[in-house]
């Protein structure tokens, strides 16, 4: 893995009180090897993968194949995306969890909901952080938007699928999500003009979701997931996206992850 660039401490600080920073330029040099990435994850998807469109333009993600596509396992093990997650998570360690390319053909005028990845995960801890890069331009108008401040609401709202149906968890568990795209104005969104080798990077718990992509091009965007010192395994009371099934046979509540699933990346 390679050193990051530095973080300053106000750009530290805005992650921890706001659950959200953009980093611009970060990965400016691993955007042509993570298209070749994305193309042959595309040509080839794994049986995880999923189409959120019924008809024309694609609204594609596919996830957990970072040990199989040789430019992701790159990024992974070589970028500064470790280290990266490491100063921001204020952790000893950073672990990787998984990978997820999500890809808006262009027409694919489908949001993608308001929500946060905690419920979705099979894990629970503060040190966490997701790394999203842009590979392709995105205008603000159909930029991921993130709500500042909400990974401090001390809640966890319903998993829904992209389609708006709910995960069949534990009932009582989980809060509804509130109605932000009618009180827009009630939230601080944040959200930027992104170049390919931009980073928006958030906490598991910062609630986000995205417009649609009505324009001419592709929204391509590539992220990883981080976890550190403080993440154990957690049950959710029912499915989880990634599925990790194999790991309520291993695993009690609270236990650490399997280090050959979930290699540390990177060390303070």
């Amino acid at each position: 893995m390679t050193g990051s660039p530095l973080l300053s401490p106000d750009t530290l600080s805005a992650f921890a009180n706001d659950g959200v920073v953009m980093l611009r330029g970060v990965f400016a040099d691993w955007i042509a090897p993570l298209r070749e990435g994305a193309a042959a994850n595309m040509a080839a998807p794994s049986s995880l993968h999923r189409t959120y469109t019924k008809h024309g333009a694609r609204f594609f993600g596919d996830y957990c194949n970072w040990t199989q596509i040789a430019e992701f396992r790159s990024f992974v093990e070589t970028s500064p995306a470790g280290a990266i997650a490491l100063a921001l998570m204020q952790s000893r360690t950073a672990r990787i969890f998984h990978e997820h390319l999500l890809v808006k053909e262009p027409g694919a005028d489908i949001p993608t909901p308001w929500h946060h990845d905690s419920p979705y995960y099979c894990v629970e801890g503060h040190q966490t952080v997701s790394l999203w890069v842009p590979l392709d331009p995105v205008p603000r108008a159909i930029c991921v938007e993130a709500v500042a401040g909400s990974h401090r609401w001390g809640k966890l709202f319903r998993p829904r699928r992209f389609d708006g149906s709910a995960y069949d968890h534990s009932p009582g568990t989980f809060a509804e999500m509130p109605d932000i795209s009618a009180h827009r104005d009630d939230y601080r969104i944040m959200a930027w003009d992104l170049e390919p080798g931009d980073c928006i990077a958030f906490d598991f718990r910062t609630v986000h979701g995205a417009p649609g992509n009505p324009g001419a091009g592709a929204r391509r965007a590539f992220s990883t997931r981080w976890l550190g010192d403080d993440v154990v395994y957690a049950d959710r009371g029912g499915a989880t996206s990634p599925p990790y099934p194999h790991l309520a046979a291993r695993l009690r509540p609270g236990d650490a992850l399997p280090l050959d699933e979930f290699p540390v990346i990177a060390r303070a």
